[in-house]
């Protein structure tokens, strides 16, 4: 049997000015599977250069993996010049890989007059092709920020394409993932997608998780979709799905590209005086979540935390000592108040189904959101104001939906009271919206859904339940700007791309508003 040494492609992310994570994962004999726990030590070389044909190269280096780190590589490189591209490759037995293409960011004290950013989330396997990823890849973007379930972990059939569930293609393993074998298994299933793999070879990756890449509505000691009596300890789940996580992503998890090294994965990125990022972790602090399965305190008590004391401290640092025009926060889920009128039962029984908007009765805050946690989430909006930060953008992931909103201290008096940034909603790659669980038509049943979610939250300009695909957001020192496209269908592999709508937050402004046009071209 011929052996594909690198048959999960290679990746790159977490992009600083001097240094990023290379990765890839090789497969040395036809035995050693992910998961499976076989084959032998592999000593694999790599290389980065200025130039598509090595002629100048800068860094280059070996690397030994094994069965202990499912054969996965992950070298961070250093020594490099900021804002720079580069090109890297890995080596087996005389076998190269692909080559893939990155990019360190500026300069801390560097002014780029513009950085374009590609934003996703929620990729299920299972309920379509991911041509979101590829189309992503022809946009001419210094990097993708991953907002969160870039895996899921239901067993086949169980969470699939629209209504019945569909299986467009067959995941793995077919059953529920719980085990360290199964993560790695799914993760590697993943990889081996070639829009996934097109993106990632296109562009380095900062990413962040959600619940799904553990399991669905996690928090710290538990999740919807963990039941102690048949799948065991949530601690020793939540290691092994953080673990292979590490493993099969190009991230630096508690500071570091080690292996294994540990669980911490908010940390933020600087791109010069024009930007800095904030990526999030709202599962792995989070108190028990509100909702059917659980009995917690008032979603206003203050012991409830989506982001824990250390997490919002630091956040909050953040925000106030940048030198960086831009703030922008990676956030897995929604921080933006949304309260939802009465609704007939269907549409509010698919809207709770598909995105987790509503909880049974209706009428209430999502309490999956920032809206369960509303004393964590007035501390940042009053450190907004108190402080008098502008500029702060929320890019959020999740809900399977694009939004554009104001963020209010106050929503009940909108647009009377103070606005202290905006968020910006991407869209799924594949995971269900409301067209999708309702089995409408597009653009008939979600529209009235939309306008009376507007009419009730006015600082909710813009939202679409009906669409998947990708975003792309564009900042200049003058404004940003995200950029909606939509794909033509999650079932067909070949299909097209179009866009959809822009919205914009001009500098200063704490407002979103729409524009007639997408942003296009490289960064300077």
């Amino acid at each position: 049997m011929t052996v594909t040494f690198f048959r999960h492609g290679v990746a790159s992310g977490d992009p600083l000015p001097t240094a990023v994570v290379l990765w890839t994962r090789v497969t040395p004999t036809a035995s050693a599977t992910p998961g499976s726990g076989r084959g032998p030590r592999a000593d694999v070389s790599w290389v980065v250069a200025l130039d598509r044909a090595f002629r100048r190269v800068v860094r280059r280096g070996s690397v030994t993996t094994s069965a202990a780190q499912d054969h996965t590589v992950k070298v961070d490189v250093t020594g490099l010049a900021p804002g720079t591209t580069y090109y890297y490759r890995f080596t087996y037995q005389r076998t190269r890989s692909t080559t893939g293409r990155t990019r360190t960011a500026p300069a801390t004290d560097a002014a780029p007059a513009r950085m374009r950013f590609g934003v996703v989330s929620c990729a299920n396997y299972e309920a379509g092709y991911f041509s979101a990823y590829r189309h992503l890849a022809q946009q001419q973007v210094d990097v993708v920020l991953h907002l969160g379930d870039y895996i899921y972990e239901y067993g086949t059939g169980e969470y699939a394409m629209g209504q019945k569930n569909v299986v467009v293609r067959q995941a793995d393993p077919t059953h529920e993932i719980v085990s360290l074998s199964d993560y790695r298994r799914r993760h590697a299933l993943y990889k081996t997608d070639p829009d996934l793999q097109t993106l990632h070879r296109s562009v380095p990756f900062i990413c962040t998780w959600d619940d799904h890449e553990s399991a669905n509505d996690a928090w710290l000691q538990g999740a919807e979709n963990h039941d102690p009596a048949t799948e065991g300890s949530w601690a020793a789940r939540r290691a092994a799905a953080y673990r292979a996580y590490d493993e099969w992503m190009p991230v630096r998890l508690s500071g570091t590209a080690r292996l294994g090294d540990g669980t911490q994965i908010y940390r933020r990125f600087t791109f010069g005086r024009l930007a800095e990022l904030s990526m999030l972790d709202l599962r792995s602090y989070r108190t028990a979540p509100g909702g059917a399965f659980t009995q917690v305190p008032s979603r206003d008590d203050a012991g409830r935390k989506i982001a824990g004391d250390d997490q919002i401290a630091w956040l909050k640092r953040g925000l106030s000592t940048t030198a960086s025009q831009w703030k922008l926060v990676g956030n897995p889920v929604m921080i933006s108040p949304v309260l939802v009128p009465p609704l007939p039962n269907r549409v509010r029984d698919g809207l709770k189904d598909s995105v987790g908007l509503l909880p049974a009765e209706g009428v209430q805050y999502n309490t999956d959101q920032w809206d369960g946690y509303t004393v964590e989430r007035r501390q940042v909006l009053e450190h907004l104001a108190d402080q008098n930060i502008t500029d702060t953008v929320f890019l959020t992931g999740d809900i399977h939906s694009a939004w554009a909103c104001d963020l209010p201290t106050n929503p009940g008096t909108y647009p009377l009271s103070t606005t202290v940034g905006t968020e910006l909603v991407c869209t799924s790659v594949t995971s269900n919206n409301l067209k999708d669980i309702l089995g409408a038509p597009p653009r008939t049943a979600s529209v009235g859904v939309e306008e009376a979610i507007k009419t009730a939250n006015r600082h909710v300009k813009h939202l679409d339940f009906d669409n998947h695909g990708f975003s792309v957001l564009d900042v200049t020192p003058a404004r940003v700007q995200m950029d909606w496209y939509v794909i033509s269908s999650r079932a067909d592999r070949a299909a097209t791309a179009t866009w959809s709508t822009s919205y914009e937050v001009p500098a200063s402004a704490q407002k979103v508003r729409k524009v007639s046009q997408p942003t296009t071209g490289a960064s300077a």
